[in-house]
């Protein structure tokens, strides 16, 4: 090829390129346009009674999922009337024991945690939803609960919140 027909390959080849427009999105949402605010209601712990109860999951739950739509879209947040909300309660916040050992002991135990979350968009309604999310960590029943609880719940907090997003924004 002669050095010609190698330039008008590059020009060719970068006009074609710089017409192109590529769109990268770190999340994968897929949020209409027309979407512009978003409300994250109070999630309310509702959890029966007899079960283990955390005073602070309601807000630190509410908080997280306000700042993954503050860091994953360009939605504003409102306290009301959001073109999509995002409402529900905390129905399960458990620990039982996994595994049983041969002297009947359990060797882990598993912290479980379930929200249903009631999703409308103002704009697309047939994109609502109400359903529930559970999530579970395990941990070795030789640890007290209470000395691993707090960061057993974050990661717990930050898988369920992940869950929502995609269901909401992600079409998973």
């Amino acid at each position: 090829m002669c050095i010609r027909d190698r330039g008008i390959l590059v020009a060719a080849v970068a006009i074609l390129l710089g017409s192109c427009k590529i769109s990268y999105s770190f999340s994968g949402a897929s949020i209409s346009p027309e979407v512009k605010t978003v409300s994250v209601f109070y999630f309310e712990n509702h959890v029966q009674r007899g079960s283990t109860v955390n005073p602070t999951l309601s807000q630190e739950f509410t908080d997280a999922l306000r700042d993954k739509m503050k860091s994953q879209t360009n939605l504003t947040l409102t306290s009301e009337g959001g073109d999509v909300q995002f409402e529900g309660e905390f129905t399960t916040y458990k620990v039982a024991p996994l595994a049983i050992t041969g002297d009947q002991a359990a060797a882990l135990n598993r912290f479980t945690v379930t929200v249903r979350v009631k999703f409308t968009n103002q704009v697309n309604p047939d994109q609502n939803f109400d359903t529930s999310f559970t999530r579970y960590e395990d941990y070795p029943s030789t640890q007290n609960f209470e000395d691993v609880e707090q960061n057993l719940l974050e990661k717990i907090i930050e898988d369920l919140t992940e869950d929502i997003f995609n269901r909401a924004f992600v079409n998973w």
